[in-house]
């Protein structure tokens, strides 16, 4: 074992260190260059995934449950809170040991709370629609039920709780049922290491494919009727990638509107809470009972919180979308059936009335590497007394991923956020012009486990389209546009104006009034 800056590692985890600082240095310096004369400069060759023949979708489920759906027949009497709650643990009991969804269930506490919900329901005391459903939390969230461990060994350093997140605290305001914690990438950052005993989440769809990350857990629950909604986080894009992965809804917020208190962090200047569920309007309805301003978190917003589903009609005329198609439609390894499905979603919107043009965004590669940059100099600065000390107890991708960060100076810590200043007036500059930007959540379907980048170097790889957005803090949402050409979902990403997850939330719910693909799931074993 050899000691570098305090960290104990052993030769081969040096050798593999060193063999990325040049790719990391490189990416650093293009920053560097591009702060210099305004020019982007991508010298990179995107890696050559596998391809595979077309095949038909995988076999589906002829019906789902929603948040919306469920909420209507809880109030009709066709199901309880009781009845829905425990059909949830059965599918768990019987699916979970294959797929790796949860880390813990709370199946006594959530079949009380279930009971109770029945009770003041059955008494006219009606909290709303979340009043009664089953949710899932990212075990990066704490909860009353039990410890928020990460996916570690390591406990969260300086982070306490004895109680409940304040997005989760919400959520039980508004009679949500809160049934367990999902798994995530280890300290929502590095791959799941199977040496630290925690369960290895597995896509949804294909147990051979990667189910996305870091929110890994809460996306395959609601694919796969393992819950009916859940929260994750999203530093980077760790909301959007599982969701576009496992074929559900994913909201990234606008930075600040959702309190992160009680939330394990990764990168504080970029971390965000956010709703995974069936739809657009699951997610805005769990999103409105999260928003509002926490005096404890030192970044919430005080602006007003919009009743989202009010906006929600359905129409999209007059709305006029930006089309961004240097990068994200024809740079790197975005497929071809990628492209043509999110082209054929901005064409069905355009048919539903709304406008379409071109817009430029130069600089998102740039973004884009800014935002790594920054994410692992933070993640680095929380966890360094902890890697000095417990090193051998962080899985090896988490505690590689940290340590790569300690090889960032200053200097270049400045410059991202400075890339980060430039590229908010960019796209604010292209905004101008349009209500909201459309492009791919990912560049590919799932691919096979065996392809999947553990130390994030391949710049083509889980944030390409995803960290931009964390970088200008703006709201972003992966919706469900079909499948590839092996069956597994494609995710169209839909960004806002800041704090305009209203006209987001919109149109990804006009779309999905107009196709069905949001309610296509897995058919599972027993189904």
């Amino acid at each position: 074992m050899f000691d570098v800056v305090g960290l104990t590692m052993s030769a081969d985890e040096i050798t593999s260190i060193a063999h990325d600082y040049q790719t990391l240095r490189h990416q650093a310096d293009e920053l560097h260059r591009t702060g210099a004369d305004g020019v982007a400069r991508d010298t990179s060759t995107p890696s050559a995934f596998k391809s595979a023949d077309a095949a038909d979708p995988i076999s589906t489920r002829a019906t789902v449950r929603t948040i919306q759906n469920t909420a209507s027949s809880l109030r009709d009497g066709t199901t309880t809170a009781v009845e829905l709650t425990n059909d949830v643990f059965v599918r768990i009991d019987r699916l979970d040991a294959r797929l790796g969804a949860y880390v813990s269930t709370f199946r006594d506490a959530a079949l009380k709370a279930a009971d109770r919900a029945d009770r003041e329901l059955a008494a006219g005391q009606d909290r709303g629609p979340l009043h009664g459903i089953p949710l899932a939390i990212k075990d990066v969230i704490a909860t009353v039920e039990g410890p928020t461990r990460a996916n570690s060994l390591v406990a969260p350093r300086q982070w306490r709780s004895n109680g409940d997140a304040t997005a989760v605290a919400r959520l039980r305001d508004a009679g949500a049922i809160i049934v367990g914690k999902t798994t995530t990438n280890e300290f929502a950052l590095g791959l799941n290491d199977p040496a630290t005993g925690f369960p290895m989440p597995r896509n949804s769809w294909a147990a051979d494919r990667y189910a996305g990350g870091s929110s890994s857990g809460t996306a395959i629950a609601v694919a796969s009727g393992l819950a009916l909604g859940g929260l994750g986080t999203d530093t980077a894009g760790s909301i959007r990638h599982p969701s576009a992965l496992n074929g559900v809804t994913g909201l990234k917020v606008s930075l600040g509107r959702v309190s992160t208190t009680g939330t394990v962090p990764l990168s504080p200047s970029l971390d965000t809470v956010g709703p995974i569920a069936r739809s657009a309007w699951d997610c805005a309805l769990m999103f409105h009972a999260i928003a509002d301003h926490d005096p404890s978190y030192r970044g919430s917003s005080r602006r007003p919180v919009p009743q989202y589903l009010d906006a929600l009609d359905g129409s999209v005329q007059g709305l006029r979308i930006g089309w961004p198609k240097r990068y994200f439609f024809d740079t790197g390894n975005v497929s071809d059936l990628v492209r043509t499905r999110v082209t054929a979603a901005i064409s069905a919107l355009r048919e539903a009335g709304a406008g379409v043009a071109e817009v430029s965004l130069p600089n998102a590669d740039m973004a884009r590497i800014a935002c790594q940059i920054v994410l692992l100099c933070e993640a680095f600065a929380y966890h360094r007394d902890d890697l000095v000390a417990h090193w051998a107890k962080y899985g090896r991708y988490a505690r590689g991923l940290l340590a790569r960060g300690a090889l960032y100076g200053g200097a270049d810590y400045v410059q991202a956020k400075k890339i980060a200043t430039a590229f908010d007036r960019e796209v604010s500059e292209a905004m101008r012009a349009c209500d909201v930007l459309i492009m791919p959540t990912m560049p590919t379907g799932a691919r096979l486990l065996e392809e999947t980048d553990p130390m994030m170097m391949d710049r083509w790889s889980s944030a390409s389209f995803t960290s931009q957005w964390n970088l200008t803090g703006l709201p972003a949402c992966a919706v469900p546009i079909g499948f590839d050409g092996v069956g597994m979902p494609v995710s169209m990403q839909i960004i806002g104006k800041p704090f305009d997850e209203t006209t987001v939330l919109r149109v990804a719910d006009a779309y999905q009034r107009l196709t069905c693909f949001h309610l296509a799931a897995p058919a599972m074993p027993g189904d």
